[in-house]
């Protein structure tokens, strides 16, 4: 009786922890732009080190596809306009996060996917290699507009053997498109005075349009079964 009575408030603690935990991912989502001019404040130069790290473990590490990717580099161009931070040097820093994450993505899938595939999201992978039949190789470069999948793509294209030639250029090219999209948006667009007061808002429709791909696909899938 006691045992149960533990592990019910061990329980209770637990879920109590991943409302918190949740509630602060919102809050942080929604007022990303304050949270990035707290740390360009606090740390100066040292933010590109910061921002470089993020990216990269977005793109990079299978295992955290859920930190914030176009949000993220939307708000800092737009930070970029009105703080210490060089524009092109921003750039230049999320480029190289975004092709080394995809690089060491890649052979992460070469050399440890069978050992990891196990403890990955199946969902995650059978969606992605769903990408790979109807896109091929193209799937590098259009998989860095889609969450999630952004995350599995070069891990999937290690995994399986995919040339690696073939790899780079696609993965230069996508990496390219998506900073630099998403970079000079947020400094020409992020301090338009009507774009800045509903800043929060137009970051959960970054996030909303970045998502959309995969609700069509699922609801797609959901009709044909």
């Amino acid at each position: 009786m006691i045992f149960w009575q533990r592990a019910d408030k061990i329980a209770e603690t637990l879920r109590r922890c991943c409302e918190i935990f949740f509630m602060d991912l919102i809050n942080i989502i929604l007022n990303i732009d304050v949270y990035l001019a707290q740390i360009v404040n606090a740390f100066g130069a040292f933010s590109y080190v910061i921002l470089f790290a993020v990216i990269f473990a977005e793109t990079g590490l299978v295992f955290t596809p859920f930190l914030p990717g176009d949000s993220l580099i939307f708000a800092a161009g737009a930070i970029t306009a009105i703080s210490s931070l060089n524009i092109y040097i921003l750039f230049a820093v999320l480029f190289l996060a975004a092709f080394l994450g995809d690089t060491a993505n890649y052979f992460i899938g070469e050399f440890f996917g069978k050992k990891l595939s196990g403890k990955i999201n199946q969902k995650y992978l059978t969606r992605t290699e769903e990408f790979y039949q109807k896109y091929g190789g193209m799937t590098i470069f259009l998989a860095r507009f889609v969450p999630i999948i952004r995350t599995f793509a070069p891990f999937v294209a290690g995994l399986g053997k995919m040339n690696y030639r073939k790899f780079v250029s696609y993965n230069a090219a996508g990496g390219f498109v998506w900073t630099a999209l998403f970079t000079f948006s947020g400094y020409f667009l992020g301090n338009i005075p009507q774009i800045k007061e509903n800043f929060s808002i137009v970051i959960m429709a970054i996030i909303l349009i970045s998502i959309m791909p995969i609700l069509f696909e699922f609801i797609k899938n959901k009709k044909a079964k």
